[in-house]
């Protein structure tokens, strides 16, 4: 989820579709046979804008939870990845952001179309030469890439460098970086070899008082939640 600057249009539209995604995560009438509430602000250019900016988290619902999308859903989330794909000089993050974005639109029944030829994964071997604080930023950007089977090249980097990311969740936290903090925080669910001492239950609980009444705070963690082994989306 690429972050805007705060007080413009696009923020507000991009709140309020984070906070319906968080309110189709927490609702817990979910059936694996019907499709589930729609979360999409519009098509107009400003709600295809923040449908963007969220990327495949304005469809984390129908991942989370293995329920069908709502059709006005999915049709305004293919119309957002063809209305804005990365140019040619768009950075790295955003290149991911539309690779996970269209991968996801396949896996929910949306047409092959739109994948780019042989499903090409973007560059990410430059992951591993960033400073920890530099990948925790990157990673929290990417944190739509952290869901359940994750497996791309963006996934594995961050299983390498699990204590990296958990010092990065740290200095977030300490800094009040609640929005990075709770997109490191997913993707220390999701990782293996996460230090006990960490915390990470308390620490996401901790973010959830501090920065939850920023709805893509809670988005991450509620995405966190249910990624936990101990969560309610635990098998």
């Amino acid at each position: 989820m690429e972050q805007p600057s705060t007080s413009t249009p696009l923020t507000g539209a991009v709140r309020e579709l984070a906070s319906h995604v968080v309110s189709a995560l927490s609702s817990g009438d979910h059936s694996r046979m019907s499709a589930g509430p729609a979360v999409t602000i519009g098509d107009d250019d400003l709600g295809l804008a923040a449908v963007r900016v969220m990327g495949a988290d304005a469809l984390l619902p129908s991942v989370l939870h293995r329920t069908p999308p709502a059709p006005v859903d999915l049709a305004v989330c293919e119309k957002a990845v063809l209305a804005y794909p990365p140019g040619p000089d768009a950075s790295e993050t955003s290149r991911w952001s539309h690779w996970a974005m269209t991968r996801t639109l396949r896996r929910l029944g949306a047409p092959a179309a739109l994948a780019p030829p042989g499903d090409t994964e973007p560059d990410a071997a430059w992951l591993d030469d960033l400073p920890w604080q530099a990948l925790t930023h990157q990673l929290s950007l990417l944190a739509p890439l952290a869901v359940p089977d994750a497996d791309s090249a963006v996934a594995r980097a961050a299983a390498r460098r699990t204590l990296d990311v958990a010092r990065g969740f740290v200095r977030a936290v300490r800094r009040r970086g609640w929005l990075q903090a709770a997109g490191a925080g997913r993707w220390l669910a999701l990782l293996d070899d996460v230090p006990d001492t960490l915390g990470l239950d308390a620490g996401l609980e901790f973010v959830s008082v501090m920065g939850g009444d920023d709805p893509r705070v809670e988005l991450h963690l509620h995405a966190a939640r249910l990624l936990r082994p101990t969560g309610p989306g635990a098998p």
